[in-house]
């Protein structure tokens, strides 16, 4: 009887653990249809993998990780109901998106959930800057990182050039529009004119008629502030105007999936920055960095996207917090992230503690001739690093945050 009980115990303590250890639910709200579902389906590739690395290894505090998504659609109404979605089904941090205004709203009702919200492809400078708040960390560069390494090089290779600016209309393209005016000096609007377009929803005729006005222009630069297929359909007419051979192209933020979408031979020579390319590990000699291009490639046949290493270095930098700080509590993992340095797919990054900014080198990126690319066996070497700035020469300072905190009206502190 004694033995009988003694099983039965044991028996019960280990259904209770077996039921204690359920899985933790990560929610990935992200753009699987609209403009940037290119983008959004490298950050599902980029967060599976990262899950599998873990649960191979044991999981996070016992348990292992299981991914739940929805999608966005780009659409700032549906990122917000999904958040509540993945609150309710028990998620215990959010992250994802490819639009800056879906991380700001989506971000403001996870701090309402309590839940953390990781922005993946959030650009523009009030993400973290006036609508920063406590619960929200951005893993990529913002405007300001972009326009600084971008304008450096623009300044030493093109200067005093005329710009003319066809900027998508939503806060991404107002900041990053403002912050490449002031790095290039281009902020007189009569020398340096723009047109700007709808965002989401703007038709082929609109981005035909500001190319339209570019081309009348004498501008010698055209700079397309613009993102995934908006961008894709805007070079395809800037081509067909013969833009491409007049003008110098400058995109604030490119990505792999962009060039492959519009074609190198149409993306030829055009200029922009980008937090992370696959050729990065190998240039900065990080092992682990290599090992995840190779794993990628391997289980997608393609090469990784800054966007998939951003989702991909979210859920193992949330995972290390957890552990290092034995809690799955929003405040415990504010405490751990904030001011902690890390090195992943790169060299040395920070979560800085003041703004929740993930502060990392970024690089002005030209793309390849096609007959280069070409060469490639997977087709996809894109990118020639052209120039470099690291994080702290390039993220606002302390005093510039606080500066934009209170001309906005808003706590020089995250709350």
């Amino acid at each position: 009887m004694k033995r009988l009980t003694a099983a039965l115990a044991l028996w019960l303590g280990i259904g209770a653990c077996v039921q204690a250890a359920e899985p933790i639910t990560l929610g990935l709200n992200y753009p699987r249809t609209g403009s940037y579902k290119e983008e959004g389906l490298a950050q599902m590739h980029g967060a599976l993998l990262a899950i599998d690395e873990i649960n191979a290894r044991g999981g996070v505090l016992g348990r292992s990780l299981r991914l739940s998504s929805h999608d966005s659609g780009s659409s700032v109404e549906k990122a917000v109901r999904n958040v509540d979605k993945l609150a309710d089904d028990g998620a215990a941090m959010l992250f994802g998106g490819a639009s800056s205004a879906i991380a700001i709203a989506a971000g403001k009702r996870a701090r309402e959930r309590g839940l953390l919200y990781f922005g993946t492809l959030t650009y523009s400078n009030d993400t973290t800057g006036k609508d920063g708040h406590r619960y929200m960390f951005r893993e990529s560069n913002n405007a300001w990182m972009s326009a600084r390494v971008l304008g450096q090089y623009l300044a030493g290779q093109y200067p005093n050039r005329r710009y003319f600016y066809v900027t998508s209309d939503y806060t991404w393209g107002h900041t990053t529009e403002t912050s490449l005016r002031q790095t290039t000096g281009s902020l007189d609007g009569a020398r340096h004119p723009g047109v700007r377009v709808p965002f989401p929803g703007a038709h082929l005729a609109d981005y035909r008629d500001a190319l339209t006005q570019a081309a009348a222009s004498d501008a010698q630069i055209l700079a397309l502030v613009l993102f995934g297929e908006d961008l894709v359909r805007a070079m395809r007419i800037a081509h067909d105007l013969g833009l491409t051979q007049r003008m110098q192209i400058v995109v604030p933020n490119l990505t792999q999936h962009m060039v492959e979408q519009a074609g190198p031979g149409i993306m030829a020579g055009v200029i922009g920055t980008e937090p992370w390319t696959w050729r990065v590990p190998e240039k900065e000699n990080s092992a682990r960095g290599q090992a995840f291009v190779a794993e990628f490639v391997k289980r997608y046949q393609t090469y990784p996207s800054s966007s998939a290493a951003s989702a991909y270095s979210i859920v193992h930098q949330w995972a290390d917090a957890a552990q290092r700080a034995r809690s799955l509590d929003s405040e415990a993992l504010v405490r751990a992230l904030e001011g902690h340095r890390y090195s992943l797919l790169k060299g040395e990054q920070e979560w800085r503690a003041f703004d929740h900014q993930n502060v990392q080198r970024i690089y002005a990126v030209r793309v390849k001739p096609r007959e280069e690319v070409m060469k490639d066996p997977l087709k996809q070497d894109y990118f020639e690093i052209v120039h470099q700035l690291d994080g702290e020469h390039g993220a606002p300072n302390l005093e510039e945050w606080q500066a934009e905190r209170r001309a906005a009206g808003q706590p020089t502190r995250l709350m």
